[in-house]
């Protein structure tokens, strides 16, 4: 589904392509009045169609924008629910390590030590 902002930034942008396409086809009746041959005539013909699929472009590029951002909105708000350190207490008050804390841009758990109340040596063993 859609969010409200999503919806509302497509509509703006259905606006915006709409008065470009208005006004290239302005554009093109000034060009059509002062047009002496039919080649110039054609040429703003073109123009104008160039121009109306320009703002179509624009309006496809700005919902696929805006539907990116809503995902990706999304998607912070799933992982920002997970792992921010948060400890757990234990019965009699007692704290257990976090053994792992979501990393951000995969949203997979990497590990943080230490694991298991166990430091890593640094003996050159893994």
């Amino acid at each position: 589904m859609h969010s409200v902002k999503e919806k509302v930034s497509n509509a703006a942008a259905a606006g915006k392509e709409h008065v470009d396409i208005l006004k290239a086809k302005a554009e093109e009746k000034a060009e059509k009045a002062v047009a002496r041959t039919r080649e110039e005539k054609r040429i703003a013909e073109e123009v104008r169609k160039a121009k109306e699929a320009e703002a179509k472009m624009e309006l496809h590029q700005a919902k696929a924008r805006h539907a990116a951002e809503t995902l990706q909105s999304k998607q912070s708000h799933l992982i920002g629910r997970h792992g921010h350190g948060h400890h757990h207490h234990a019965v009699g008050g007692q704290q257990n390590p976090v053994v792992g804390s979501t990393v951000p841009t995969t949203g997979t758990v990497a590990p943080t030590y230490p694991l298991g109340g166990y430091p890593p040596t640094s003996h050159g063993h893994i």
